[in-house]
């Protein structure tokens, strides 16, 4: 059931580098964005859903399959050493601007494609039961590779980049040293989702604020495409039908030939 206290924002810029153009790259006929605006809309429960751009092809696309694109984000967040909060804070001051009215933001990043309906809306069940003892709930998983196994070289010798220190609660050999199975479970945030209160937003500065709770995402979820390696693990998982992509019912976007 849609609801007046949320939005989605879509952060999609045009300038990506390991892969050019993802937002837009065709993945099984649609641009990749379309997924992520399609399980927004399906999810029913955003007041809007919004995409931040500074890309005006990003923006038309976007508008085709749904998204509300109210303005363009200005180049100075739109680089590469952007940080999260530089353009979330600029959309969301634009949008108090405009008197928008809204609670909380869920921050959907297009690079997750097969994050759908029912995962945006079992996030926002956890959130709800929880909102008035955190700051946000953000989307993790396993760490396939484990922080305790990880080293730093200083030009002569490996360190490992937690301390020799941090032994087991079992033994007396540091981390580094014990199976895989004997580690501590740590997690890893991935691109599906986070919720967050838009005054925690403010008053921390920070995209998720202090007090974060976890969304554990299952299987595909949490599938992020930033390299050639994921682009192919995704069409993949498509073709061998491992999982799959939200269902688009308009035709595909038709881009202009040069």
């Amino acid at each position: 059931m849609v609801t007046d206290s949320i939005i989605a924002l879509i952060p999609a810029r045009a300038g990506s580098k390991r892969i050019p153009n993802k937002n837009i790259k065709i993945l099984a006929e649609h641009p990749l964005i379309a997924y992520t605006i399609t399980s927004a809309i399906k999810s029913n429960i955003f007041k809007s859903v919004i995409v931040s751009t500074d890309s005006d092809l990003i923006a038309n696309i976007s508008s085709y399959y749904g998204a509300d694109v109210p303005f363009l984000r200005p180049a100075q967040y739109a680089t590469d050493t952007s940080a999260d909060f530089e353009w979330l804070d600029f959309t969301m001051q634009k949008l108090d601007k405009n008197n928008l009215y809204y609670e909380d933001v869920c921050i959907l990043r297009p690079t997750n494609p097969f994050r759908d309906e029912f995962t945006i809306r079992r996030a926002w069940n956890e959130y709800n039961k929880i909102k008035d003892s955190v700051d946000s709930i953000r989307a993790v998983e396993l760490c396939s590779q484990h922080p305790y196994k990880m080293w730093e070289y200083d030009g002569k010798l490996i360190n490992p980049i937690i301390g020799e220190d941090i032994k087991s609660n079992n033994s007396n050999h540091p981390y580094h040293s014990m199976q895989y199975a004997s580690l501590p479970k740590i997690y890893i945030q991935n691109a599906s989702l986070e919720i967050v209160s838009k005054k925690s937003v403010y008053k921390t500065k920070t995209i998720s604020g202090h007090n974060i709770a976890p969304f554990f995402t299952e299987n595909y979820e949490g599938v992020d495409m930033n390299t050639g390696v994921d682009w192919l693990m995704a069409e993949t998982i498509v073709s061998k039908k491992l999982a799959e992509l939200p269902k688009i019912e308009k035709t595909p976007f038709l881009f202009e030939k040069n």
